[in-house]
């Protein structure tokens, strides 16, 4: 009988792909990970973890490489994990008659102005918002809407190019920097310049059409949008909650999402819940692990179990309070030493630490989710008790970054 293969398009290095491994291989599946840049994920080949260089953006390439594989193996499943494949990966699932996302509703999702336009037509409420080409096009976007204004590329993720920019002065030089292509994202085939909506940050994670759970975070100093912190559940009482559901389920019909996960993010103003972001993907780290670590619900796992065709288990075990913090330098530089990480581990009620760096690994701060170097999430009954384990675990986390010289500087 044929190995069974769960086919990762693109994974991540940082906690998350590796975690997908672990957990096709608890589902007694091989796990192939098809790459652009094999030497990303050096820790996962080094755990014995087949990588196939592939041009990931080449659907004829990727087809060609499935079909090489259905020799030796039986392919249970393709995913991925990055947005920008995420719509290669359904067409894949179409392709071989795999349970996947629907590519098209997928491409509109991403695509910030389009996800914008379709949630306008079902009068869902959002920041106003204009699409622009150029730079005078942001200026005369950003004093029609009114400043401040939140700038940042229609295509892309992780907070990448995403900037408040409070004046005339910001606005155009984000623009400028934008339109250089410098961002992770390079190049993109426009802006959106939008209302900066303040108030409480919320994020929901949803499996098909269940909602699993409401979240609150908090953000380091403007003008950048990284977090700092992430509890789950959010502390909403039964009409909140209800609101933010069913604008939640309106996104989807809007969007066409009727598969697999999705998270949404919100800004709760003083006309209720204000949608900023639909994504149409599994939350990036930690919330999936603060899911685990406050309901017992491994979603990660369960998204495999969707990919292979078998029934999820939402069902929560536990009801807890999860919260994570994350670890963020405070400069650019070298990474000196950073330790801790095993004691923080060992204190009662931490559920996970992962150090994302080593010494001499180089930092270069670019106001997302690159800027953090780790994370911490502590688990308890209550609020109060996992905010004092918490603390008392990233007290005990210590690191020394000694910022570039001029000349370092120059070649980050």
């Amino acid at each position: 009988m044929a190995k069974k293969a769960l086919i990762l398009v693109e994974g991540h290095e940082r906690v998350t792909g590796p975690r997908y491994v672990q957990a096709a291989r608890r589902l007694r599946l091989d796990p192939i990970i098809f790459a652009a840049d094999p030497s990303e994920y050096g820790r996962m080949e080094a755990e014995g973890n087949e990588t196939i260089r592939v041009d990931t953006n080449n659907l004829h390439a990727l087809i060609h490489e499935c079909s090489r594989l259905s020799a030796t193996y039986d392919i249970a499943g393709i995913t991925g994990l990055r947005e920008s494949v995420y719509a290669t990966v359904g067409k894949l699932c179409q392709r071989f008659g795999l349970p996947g996302p629907n590519a098209a509703s997928i491409e509109r999702c991403c695509d910030k102005f389009a996800q914008r336009q379709l949630l306008a037509k079902a009068a869902i409420p959002m920041p106003a918002y204009r699409l622009a080409a150029n730079a005078q096009d942001v200026e005369s976007a950003a004093a029609e809407i009114g400043l401040p204004v939140v700038l940042k590329p229609a295509i892309g993720s992780g907070s990448s190019g995403v900037r408040l920019c409070r004046d005339v002065e910001e606005v155009a030089e984000h623009a400028t920097h934008l339109l250089s292509g410098k961002h992770i994202g390079g190049s993109s085939p426009g802006m959106l310049v939008e209302e900066f909506v303040q108030g409480p940050y919320h994020s929901v994670d949803i499996m098909g059409d269940e909602i699993i759970g409401v979240a609150v975070a908090d953000f380091g100093p403007p003008p950048y949008f990284v977090f700092h912190g992430t509890t789950y559940p959010a502390k909403l009482n039964s009409a909140e909650y209800k609101c933010i559901a069913d604008v939640s389920l309106s996104c989807l019909r809007a969007l066409d999402l009727d598969w697999g996960p999705k998270n949404i993010e919100f800004r709760w103003t003083k006309r209720g819940p204000v949608v900023i972001e639909v994504n149409p993907r599994l939350s990036g780290l930690p919330d999936p692990q603060l899911v685990e670590a406050a309901y017992g619900v491994d979603l990660i796992a369960e998204h495999i179990k969707l990919v292979i065709g078998e029934v999820c288990d939402l069902r929560r075990t536990r009801s807890h309070v999860a919260i994570a913090r994350k670890l963020v330098a405070d400069c650019d530089g070298i990474v000196e030493w950073i330790y801790g990480g095993g004691r923080a581990a060992a204190v009662p009620g931490v559920a996970e630490v992962e150090l994302y760096v080593g010494p001499k690994t180089r930092i270069v701060r670019k106001g997302d989710y690159r800027d953090c170097i780790g994370h911490i999430i502590a688990a308890s009954p209550s609020h109060a008790t996992t905010e004092a384990i918490l603390q008392r675990a990233v007290d005990l986390i210590d690191w020394s970054i000694t910022p570039f010289s001029s000349g370092e500087r120059e070649q980050s």
